[in-house]
């Protein structure tokens, strides 16, 4: 009997395998089938990129976004990791600069910063500029360009604030600041800022630099450093490019904020 029993659980095993290999082989069948009248390709990468390299993703974000007007080549330049900042080449199209530009120039009050007592605005001597901000998706080119943002950040266009178009005329500037929150108020009603884009709108003869002054590394390796300023050369430091983005996270991966992405604006010379 005990025979009897053992044989029949083996004649059990064998045919559950049989099975299973069939249910394989007619996949695979169907699989062939639809290669073979192209319902159903296989992802196959032509780039030489390295697997975890983001280069070949945000191009094609890039060509897949809509936009106005015609971009440039657009490059990703990696300006440092303490803190971690990239510059995106050819963001924006001429006349996305040009239209944000004249949709926000009727609007302009003067600049405030952030109270880090009460959380509330307030004027203050350290940012000088006028600025405004725009109603998120506010119109087609606005969603366009936050859909971008969200591309290239990762960060969903629901997470961002919406735009603030900044005008700085010669002489003014912005202190060294932080962009995270230190009160309670904006990190219980609004969340902590984990990072910040800068688009650069037009370009600018002489200073008007985006410094980074506590960013760790060699700040005179950037390929820019003869064109800097003197007061651009105490720090690292990103000249303004019309259409180019400066990206750079005020938090570091493990959540905790970054003291190294301490940053501020200084003076134009000339426009």
């Amino acid at each position: 009997m005990a025979k009897v029993r053992h044989s029949r659980l083996q004649a059990r095993k064998w045919s559950t395998v049989t099975l299973v290999l069939s249910m394989l082989f007619m996949l695979s069948v169907v699989l062939l089938m639809l290669l073979g009248l192209g319902i159903f390709s296989l992802p196959i990468n032509n780039d030489d990129s390295a697997p975890n390299d983001l280069t070949s993703y945000r191009r094609m974000a890039s060509e897949r976004g809509k936009g106005l007007g015609k971009r440039g080549e657009q490059w990703t330049e990696v300006l440092s990791w303490e803190p971690r900042a990239f510059i995106y080449h050819n963001f924006l199209s001429k006349e996305e600069c040009e239209y944000l530009i004249n949709l926000a120039k009727p609007h302009m009050v003067k600049s405030t910063v952030v109270d880090s007592k009460t959380g509330k605005s307030k004027d203050s001597r350290v940012r000088t500029s006028s600025g405004m901000f725009l109603r998120r998706g506010q119109d087609k080119i606005i969603r366009d360009i936050e859909n971008r943002i969200a591309d290239y950040s990762f960060i969903p266009v629901e997470h961002g604030e919406g735009l603030q178009v900044l005008h700085y005329e010669v002489g003014q500037k912005y202190d060294a600041h932080f962009d995270y929150f230190l009160d309670e108020f904006n990190t219980k009603n609004g969340g902590q800022r984990m990072a910040t884009m800068l688009m650069y709108l037009s370009d600018v003869e002489e200073g008007g630099e985006t410094i980074f002054p506590a960013a760790k590394g060699n700040i005179s390796a950037v390929p820019w450093w003869n064109e800097l300023s003197e007061c651009g050369k105490q720090g690292l430091a990103v000249k303004p490019k019309m259409g180019d983005a400066l990206l750079f996270w005020s938090m570091r991966p493990d959540a905790t904020l970054d003291p190294s992405s301490l940053h501020g604006l200084l003076p134009f010379f000339s426009l």
